[in-house]
C-alpha cells in the first residue's frame, strides 16, 4: 500500500486530482507529519517547525491532527482528499465482521458546505484510474466503495455519528459548528466520534478549520497541545502559507479594512475581541430541573417580550416572566416557531398565550415597522416597541443572571441561545452582544426583554430585584439586610467595562452565584 504522499504523486492514484501539485507543498508537509512519514527536506522541516512549534516531526502516525488554517487555504479539498485516500487505500473487508462497513465521516458546518466536499470526493475518486473502480454506489450523502468502506458527508450533529466503526473522522470548519441541540456542538461531536474510532486500527481524527473565538474544541486543542510533542498534532498557518496562489495585496487590504476579523480569517489567529457572554456553568446554575413552563398565578403581574419574524428566515419568539415576592426574576413560558411558518398564524397563537397570562400588552423590537403592532392589535394585544437594542437588553440584564437572582426553564432552546451569545469589543463604544456565525438569539432577546421589564417594575417600587437563594412557599419575614440582596439604586448609570463584567461573572461563580457585599 502506498502512503498518501506517494499516492499524490502517482498518476494512477491521486495525482490527477491536482492541477499544480507544487502549490500544495505545505499541505504535503502537514500530511507527512500526520501520517508519520518523516520530513527530511530542510525547507520542509523549517515549515513544520514554524507551523507546529515542534522541533521534530512525529515518527509514527498520530491519532489526532488539528489544522488551524485561514480562509482559502485549501482546507475543504484536503479534507476530501484525506477521506478518499483513507477509504480507498486498503481492503477493509479483511478487518471487518460480516455485514459491517467502515465509515469515513467528513462533517461540515451545513448542507451547502457538505455538498461541496462531497463533490470534491466524487471528483477525486472519478479522476483516479485505480480509485474509480472502487466506487459501487453514490447517494445524496454517501459514496459506497466495494472494499467495505463508505465516505459519508454529514452536517454537524452528534446524534448522527453514533453506532459506527470509523477509520477516519474529518471535522471541517469545526470552530463554526452550530446546533439547536447544544451550545457546545463541537465538543458533543467529539464525545460521540472518539469511541467510534477506537475499534479500527490506525484510525484518524482530523480537524481542519479557520479559527474563531478563544473557546470550543479547536481553541482547547491549540491551547493544550500546540508545540507539545507526544499528543495530538496541532498545526497553525496563515492562508498564504498553505496556498501560495493567494494575492498578498488582497490579504493586506482585508487586514487594513478589518484588522481583528481579517487576522482570524487570513492569518489563522484566534480572535481576542470575541468572548462568551454568559458562561455555561452560570446558565446551568439558573436552570430549574424539570420545569418546562409555569401556570398563571393570580395576583401576579406578568411581562412579555416578542421578537417577530416574517416566517422565511428567522424564528418568531416570545418570552413571559414575572417577579416573585422575594424579588427573584422568573421565566414562566417561552414560545419559538422556526421558519417556514405563517406569521399571521403565529401572531394569533402568541396572542392567545399572552391572554392566558392575563396580558394585553407585549414589548418587542422594531421589526418590519408597524406590521407587528397592527397584527397584534387585531387580536387585542398592544405591541409596544422597545427602546433598547438587543445588545442593550443583554447588558442591562446581565447582573440579574450573574447574581443568581433568576430562574430559567429547563428548555434546550434556552440553554443553547443564551450559551451562544458572544461579546464583541467595539472601539469607542459599548460592547456588542449577539449570536455567533450560524447561531440564533431570537429567544435569548425575548428572555432578556421580559427580564428587564420585570427588573424595572421592581426598581420603580424600591423593591429587591435580584439575589438570594431559591425560595418556595411564602416569603420569610425579613430580619434585616442580607448580604445576598442587591438593591436597585437610583441615579446616573455607570457603564462597566468588559473587564469589570468578566470579573463580576468569575466572582459570582466563585461565591456560588452570590453577589458581592453591599458597599454602602
Amino acid at each position: 500500500m502506498k502512503n498518501i504522499i506517494q499516492a499524490m504523486e502517482d498518476p494512477r492514484l491521486l495525482r490527477s486530482a491536482f492541477r499544480d501539485l507544487g502549490t500544495w507543498r505545505a499541505w504535503a508537509v502537514f500530511l507527512r507529519a500526520v501520517f508519520g512519514l518523516g520530513i527530511e527536506d530542510p525547507e520542509d522541516l523549517a515549515l513544520f517547525r514554524e507551523c507546529t512549534g515542534l522541533q521534530e516531526p512525529p515518527s509514527e502516525p498520530v491519532r489526532e491532527g488539528w489544522a488551524i488554517v485561514g480562509r482559502r487555504g485549501g482546507k475543504s479539498f484536503i479534507a476530501a482528499l484525506d477521506g478518499a485516500y483513507i477509504a480507498g487505500s486498503r481492503n477493509w473487508l479483511k478487518v471487518l465482521g460480516r455485514g459491517e462497513r467502515v465509515m469515513v465521516f467528513i462533517i461540515a458546518v451545513d448542507r451547502a458546505q457538505a455538498k461541496i466536499i462531497k463533490t470534491y470526493c466524487e471528483d477525486i475518486l472519478k479522476s483516479s484510474p485505480a480509485y474509480r473502480q472502487l466506487v459501487s454506489e453514490v447517494t445524496q450523502e454517501e459514496i459506497r466503495l466495494n472494499n467495505g468502506a463508505s465516505i459519508v458527508v454529514k452536517t454537524s450533529s452528534f446524534r448522527g455519528v453514533r453506532g459506527y466503526s470509523c477509520a477516519c473522522v474529518i471535522l471541517e470548519e469545526c470552530a463554526f459548528f452550530r446546533s439547536e441541540e447544544s451550545a457546545n456542538p463541537d465538543i458533543e461531536l467529539l464525545r460521540a466520534v472518539r469511541p467510534a474510532l477506537e475499534t479500527v486500527p490506525g484510525s484518524l481524527l482530523l480537524a481542519i478549520s479557520t479559527p474563531y473565538a478563544k473557546r470550543g474544541a479547536l481553541w482547547e486543542a491549540f491551547k493544550d497541545h500546540y508545540g507539545k510533542p507526544g499528543g495530538p498534532l496541532v498545526w497553525r498557518a496563515p492562508s498564504t502559507r498553505m496556498n501560495p496562489t493567494l494575492s498578498l495585496e488582497s490579504v493586506s487590504a482585508r487586514l487594513a479594512e478589518d484588522p481583528a476579523g481579517a487576522a482570524s480569517e487570513w492569518l489563522a489567529e484566534f480572535r481576542s475581541d470575541i468572548s462568551s457572554f454568559i458562561p455555561s456553568e452560570l446558565i446551568e446554575g439558573l436552570i430549574m430541573p424539570g420545569r418546562r413552563e409555569l401556570p398563571r398565578l393570580e395576583g401576579i403581574r406578568y411581562y412579555a417580550f416578542a421578537d417577530p419574524s416574517g416566517g422565511s428566515v428567522d424564528s418568531f419568539a416570545l418570552a413571559i416572566a414575572h417577579r416573585s415576592p422575594e424579588g427573584r426574576v422568573i421565566l414562566d413560558a417561552v414560545r419559538v416557531r422556526r421558519p417556514p411558518f405563517s406569521a399571521e398564524d403565529v401572531v394569533a397563537e402568541f396572542a392567545e398565550c399572552l391572554r392566558s397570562f392575563g396580558l394585553s400588552q407585549v414589548r418587542g423590537d422594531r421589526y418590519a415597522g408597524s406590521w407587528p403592532r397592527e397584527r397584534f392589535r387585531v387580536h387585542g394585544i398592544d405591541y409596544q416597541v422597545s427602546e433598547e437594542t438587543s445588545s442593550e437588553l443583554f447588558l442591562e440584564v446581565l447582573p440579574v443572571l450573574t447574581s443568581g437572582g433568576a430562574e430559567l426553564l429547563d428548555d434546550k432552546r434556552v440553554r443553547v441561545e443564551l450559551g451562544n451569545l458572544e461579546r464583541r469589543v467595539r472601539v469607542g463604544g459599548r460592547d456588542a452582544i449577539g449570536h455567533g456565525p450560524g447561531a440564533h438569539d431570537d429567544l435569548a432577546v425575548c428572555i432578556a426583554g421580559a427580564f428587564l421589564q420585570t427588573v424595572k417594575s421592581g426598581a420603580s417600587r424600591g423593591r429587591v430585584y435580584f439575589g438570594g437563594e431559591r425560595v418556595s412557599g411564602p416569603p420569610a419575614e425579613p430580619s434585616g439586610p442580607s448580604r445576598q440582596q442587591v438593591f436597585f439604586r437610583k441615579g446616573p448609570e455607570r457603564r462597566r467595562s468588559p473587564e469589570e463584567l468578566d470579573a463580576m461573572i468569575r466572582e459570582s461563580l466563585a461565591r456560588g452565584r452570590r453577589p458581592p457585599e453591599d458597599d454602602d
